[in-house]
């Protein structure tokens, strides 16, 4: 993943950014907390070594960012992830969640982004990208590699719907972008960070993160990576284009 877009926060707080770490390997576990433990705006505070753990302790601590692994007993990372995400609508604080998981998974991976994930991140990625990861999910913005995007993207674009409604309400919010927000999805979709889009269109970043602001809020989005899945979907980006 050594193309991933990722970037350490523009503005970090005084509060380390706090981190649970789900995953039923205890030696996983301990590895990842002694690397996000040596960075001084980093912090894991929770560890769990399955769903059904997790969501009890982060009931009682709030967290910012979540590595989740997806394969798990009791309750797997998929089905917690929509557990963990189906509160936002109860005004609770939702974490922002991170996948774990290798190229065989490629199915379950789209899975847990529909279900509210931000993005996911290989298990045997370097360190540094593990930390850029949380850093830069943390701040909202996509944490995929984007040649890993469109390969994850394109290789399960086949298992969508072949054709959906013209009014479903992904097809009727693509409808409602603007020409210009159209580009910007696109560019997101090619896996462009804010700078590269900027520079592509010759504007200013501060009027690319109004776009993307504007986008997502069209669509619903929660993220970047949310609103690439539904450019997929709708067919406004095609796999090889």
């Amino acid at each position: 993943m050594t193309d991933a877009a990722t970037l350490p926060s523009d503005e970090p707080g005084d509060a380390p950014v706090r981190v649970a770490l789900v995953d039923d390997q205890q030696l996983v576990r301990a590895g990842f907390r002694m690397v996000i433990d040596s960075q001084p705006d980093l912090e894991v505070t929770v560890e769990a070594g399955d769903g059904l753990q997790a969501l009890r302790l982060l009931a009682d601590h709030p967290v910012d960012v979540v590595l989740m692994d997806v394969r798990m007993p009791h309750l797997d990372g998929l089905q917690t992830t929509a557990r963990l995400t189906a509160t936002a609508a109860e005004g609770a604080h939702v974490p922002r969640v991170i996948v774990l998981t290798t190229f065989d998974l490629d199915e379950y991976v789209l899975e847990a982004i529909r279900t509210g994930a931000s993005g996911f991140l290989l298990k045997d990625a370097p360190p540094e990208e593990m930390l850029a990861a949380i850093r830069t999910v943390h701040r909202g913005d996509a944490v995929i590699a984007p040649s890993s995007t469109r390969r994850l993207l394109e290789h399960l674009v086949t298992a969508l719907p072949a054709e959906q409604a013209a009014d479903s309400p992904a097809h009727v919010a693509v409808a409602g972008l603007t020409e210009r927000e159209r580009e910007v999805l696109l560019l997101m979709a090619r896996g462009r960070s804010n700078t590269e889009i900027a520079a592509d269109l010759f504007v200013a970043e501060a009027t690319v993160k109004t776009h993307v602001g504007r986008i997502l809020a069209k669509l619903g989005a929660r993220d970047r990576v949310q609103a690439v899945v539904t450019a997929y979907e709708t067919g406004l980006v095609r796999p090889g284009a």
